[in-house]
């Protein structure tokens, strides 16, 4: 099956109903409508018919959640399942390219959502079970009415060049050969730009100096933002963190196109095109040195 060539996760046009979605005549009227899809996932899995996305008449358990409304004015919902063998998992279903890129950002946004119900049942304030309201936007605390919002974790992911090299680098839970970009989370009280120069001067010794920002991408694995980047590499003297990678190195332009196209001699390869890493990659190839897209 051809892998699809499209940065995975993005275009997800539902209105999320910020205004409506605390209205609980309002929510009740939309999840019985007849149209209503709704939307169930075990993990990062889910319900598959005949390479479409198989969606369900009315929720089915206790607590649902709302994705949004589209633009013809259906409901669309989620909820967790429980496993099946045959489901299908985001990873799979972005690199196949078989459902819409607004339909797998839509399951992008169910999985994070419900995954972060799941882990946050009870309250981290006084450890009472909390409630969910505003149709998944928010748990309550009743005994000391606080409120708890899901989150997501901004990662910085970066491409760095030093003249016409790239810094790649490989974790040892990667497949054989896989080498990508360097990426970490971001630490309170930073700046993108001071995120991505530490992480990359922690992981591999390399003091970066300016920083463009090229793309970012919704990560639901669980619920991360990838904001990619390209930064201009101030040494070339790699020091590597073995506690952070398992190994880095320049790599030359042409050594990256042939792991790109995947004619590497030695069997090395990028991530894949569904990854903001490949696209970085690729924008690092098509510029020139000192030149950010």
């Amino acid at each position: 099956m051809p892998l699809s060539p499209v940065l995975a996760f993005l275009g997800n046009s539902l209105d999320r109903c910020a205004n409506q979605r605390s209205d609980g005549d309002w929510l009740s009227r939309l999840l019985m409508q007849p149209s209503t899809r709704h939307i169930r996932m075990s993990g990062d899995k889910t319900f598959m018919r005949d390479g479409h996305l198989q969606t369900f008449e009315a929720a089915k358990a206790p607590e649902c959640v709302l994705l949004g409304v589209d633009a013809s004015g259906t409901g669309w919902f989620a909820s967790t399942a429980q496993a099946e063998e045959n489901l299908m998992d985001l990873r799979s279903l972005a690199g196949a390219g078989t459902l819409p890129q607004g339909e797998l950002a839509i399951l992008a946004q169910a999985r994070s959502l419900l995954h972060w119900h799941e882990r946050h049942g009870f309250c981290a304030n006084c450890g009472v079970k909390t409630e969910m309201r505003d149709a998944g936007y928010r748990r309550h605390c009743a005994a000391c009415a606080t409120d708890h919002f899901p989150r997501t974790d901004p990662v910085i992911i970066i491409a760095v060049r030093h003249k016409t090299r790239m810094l790649l680098g490989r974790h040892s839970a990667w497949p054989h050969g896989m080498y990508s970009t360097l990426a970490g989370f971001m630490e309170p009280g930073e700046t993108i730009e001071e995120a991505a120069r530490r992480e990359v001067f922690e992981e591999a010794g390399i003091r970066v100096g300016d920083i463009a920002f090229h793309a970012n991408q919704p990560w639901p694995f669980p619920s991360s933002l990838m904001i990619g980047l390209i930064g201009e590499a101030l040494n070339d003297d790699i020091v590597v963190d073995p506690k952070e990678l398992e190994t880095a190195r320049w790599f030359e332009r042409d050594e990256v196109q042939s792991m790109l196209d995947k004619c590497h001699p030695q069997g090395l390869n990028a991530p894949l095109p569904l990854a903001i890493a490949h696209h970085l990659i690729r924008a690092c190839l098509g510029a020139n040195p000192g030149e950010a897209e």
